[in-house]
């Protein structure tokens, strides 16, 4: 399937001051799959190495810090010879940073060999600065590659036509059937491979179910969380903190006397980790808007929308018909697409309790509000109240219906959020 990292990685393979590549995100998105196509494409081989208890591997970038040296031991223990601007060297499944920093030499030497490392641990890479690495971050498919993956390229470009053009969509309800389809199956390659060869409902609902085992296990098998359970907790919570109509995320709702000093550092771990992402409460709005937030009242979201409809136990029939789960699941999707973007979320909450859903600063530092509409709440004037007390450049409504501006506000459809992510804000 084409993903949106392989331009990356040509881009990468033909920069002339190539540095080694540390590719990360959540496991179960498609890195490894990714990385080994790109590299049967592009190179004469591929030497893998799967580093998981890979005690060999440790003990070499433990040892030696010269670029002709790790080369040499790498071919001698693959039986592969590594060649210059021709072999793509893969380290899956990092965990230990001896790794990463025996990568670096690479980097300083501005070598000619191609060297990448795969890891599910974002969190472990933030004592790193970059100068002899490139960082990467790579999460599952958003809708737009779904749409290639059902070979419906033509109507995603008609999409982002629409959206820069400021155009109604002509096949606007096509787009918002595929959409619900999208929702179900969620931007995990497995379930999308599934759901292309036509599995059931119940089969691709197994697949995810497993999916969520394998990142609950990643939380439980993790030798620097001390907060295991609790961890696993929050996991469990979210449906229900998202199902509630004040969607802040509530410690009570776990149980009775639950803390928030308790589960602080769990709730980073998951958060840095990309195992759930994290929009914090602002009332007041400056830039940066990090400077607004309060720390003590967020809200937690599911990084796949497909784990999320799995998590909350749907049929088909109430994702379609209920309109306070379509809510949950349009908001849901709208953050985890905007994190995939590279903005960090926050909402705005005024003293009158008017709620913006989302308000991100984008990357000339214009401040953006984001409000969504549906069927339940199909009055909301919280953006006329945001807009009022402060000037912004643009705003949006994110809804069911087609393209629209009206009164200054540019209306998007909900299957269209991911232009919001081309450079467009």
């Amino acid at each position: 399937m084409e993903r949106k990292i392989d331009e990356f990685l040509q881009k990468w393979q033909k920069d002339i001051i190539r540095k080694p590549l540390v590719l990360y995100g959540a496991k179960q998105i498609g890195k490894t799959f990714s990385v080994l196509d790109f590299g049967k494409k592009e190179y004469k081989n591929i030497v893998y190495f799967n580093t998981d208890n890979n005690k060999t591997i440790l003990e070499l970038f433990q040892k030696e810090r010269s670029t002709e040296k790790i080369v040499l031991n790498l071919s001698l223990i693959s039986g592969e010879t590594i060649l210059k601007e021709d072999t793509l060297v893969v380290f899956d499944n990092v965990v230990s940073n001896d790794i990463i920093k025996g990568l670096k030499v690479f980097g300083s030497e501005h070598s000619k060999y191609h060297m990448i490392a795969i890891t599910s641990k974002k969190e472990k890479l933030s004592e790193f600065k970059g100068e002899e690495l490139q960082f990467k971050n790579m999460t599952s498919m958003d809708f737009e590659e779904y749409l290639w993956a059902r070979g419906e390229k033509s109507l995603s470009e008609l999409i982002k036509e629409s959206f820069t053009k400021k155009k109604t969509c002509a096949f606007h309800k096509v787009a918002l059937d595929l959409f619900q389809e999208y929702l179900e199956t969620g931007g995990l390659p497995e379930v999308i491979w599934a759901s292309l060869e036509g599995k059931s409902f119940y089969e691709l609902d197994a697949i995810k179910q497993k999916i969520i085992e394998i990142y609950k296990k990643e939380v439980a098998l993790n030798p620097v969380l001390i907060d295991i359970p609790r961890g696993l907790e929050v996991i469990d919570s979210l449906p229900e903190q998202l199902k509630k109509e004040n969607k802040k995320f509530q410690y009570g709702l776990m149980g009775t006397g639950k803390r928030a000093k308790e589960y602080e550092s769990c709730i980073n771990y998951l958060v840095n980790n990309q195992i759930v992402y994290r929009s914090y409460k602002i009332t007041n709005v400056k830039s940066p808007l990090s400077s607004c937030k309060e720390l003590d009242s967020f809200k937690l979201y599911c990084p796949d929308d497909g784990l999320l409809y799995t998590a909350l136990h749907l049929t088909k029939k109430e994702a379609l018909l209920n309109e306070d789960i379509k809510e949950v699941l349009y908001e849901n999707h709208i953050a985890k697409t905007l994190v995939e973007g590279g903005y960090s979320l926050y909402y705005y909450q005024s003293d009158g309790k008017a709620e913006v859903n989302f308000v991100v600063q984008n990357r000339n530092g214009h401040i953006i509000p984001m409000e969504l509409t549906t069927k339940t709440n199909s009055k909301a004037k919280s953006l006329s109240v945001f807009m009022k007390k402060y000037t912004v450049p643009q705003s949006y409504r994110i809804t069911e219906n087609n393209f629209a501006i009206k009164k200054d506000v540019r209306y998007i459809p909900i299957y269209a959020v991911f232009c919001l992510n081309e450079n467009k804000l």
